[in-house]
């Protein structure tokens, strides 16, 4: 059973979505606040759902920062009623691996809960091969990427891509198709993610070799 945090200063709207969340059965642990989320940071959780304009002093910006110290692996959504492709993008950079706009359908968020942790638990659960790539290293159970037995770090995200592109090696893939794949099909947002999410993983990987197709989207060579 996936245990999630969700930090939500609104109490109708928490109430609602942790009521769903617990029918889904996931169990489901509530924060009003940034101070009182942090406080528990250590904890087992399979994911975190952020509200990203909280009161006090740590918003859900602030807080993804302090979980990807703890954790860089741990999955994230963000949401807020910012719903400009900047503040998408910039949730996306800092390493959350969704975002969804208030006003949100239930039925929404619940099928973006699933599609993300079935992709970072289910399918590292039922893959433990080692694929190489070049002098990189990828461990499909543990999801890390190493270099010369130097953990990269990836976030979930740049790791989903990387996979999607490394089991697709030689392929053409459009931005939508790579959405599609990496986001999932309810992902609603620009395809400029797409570009900023492979330029971030090119930093960290100089060495992946990935053709860019002016128009059209990327090919791993």
């Amino acid at each position: 059973m996936y245990k999630i945090a969700y930090v939500e200063d609104e109490a109708d709207l928490a109430n609602l979505v942790c009521k769903y969340l617990k029918s889904e059965n996931f169990l489901v642990t509530h924060f009003l606040t940034g101070e009182e989320a942090f406080s528990h940071i250590n904890e087992a959780f399979d994911l975190w759902i952020l509200d990203i304009m909280l009161p006090g002093g740590l918003n859900g910006y602030d807080l993804i920062k302090k979980i990807r110290e703890f954790n860089p692996k741990m999955p994230v959504i963000f949401t807020s009623a910012r719903d400009q492709d900047i503040d998408r993008i910039m949730g996306l950079e800092l390493g959350s691996d969704d975002y969804i706009s208030k006003p949100f359908s239930i039925r929404e968020l619940m099928l973006r809960v699933k599609n993300i942790l079935n992709r970072v638990y289910a399918s590292s659960n039922a893959n433990e091969n080692i694929v190489l790539y070049g002098d990189y290293r990828l461990d499909f159970d543990k999801r890390i990427v190493t270099l010369n037995d130097v953990n990269l770090n990836l976030t979930a995200k740049e790791y989903d891509l990387l996979l999607f592109l490394v089991k697709n090696k030689g392929k053409a893939f459009s931005r939508d198709q790579i959405l599609d794949a990496v986001w999932g099909s309810e992902y609603f947002g620009s395809d400029r993610v797409v570009d900023d999410l492979m330029r971030r993983l090119r930093q960290k990987m100089p060495a992946l070799s990935v053709e860019t197709i002016y128009g059209f989207g990327y090919r791993l060579l």
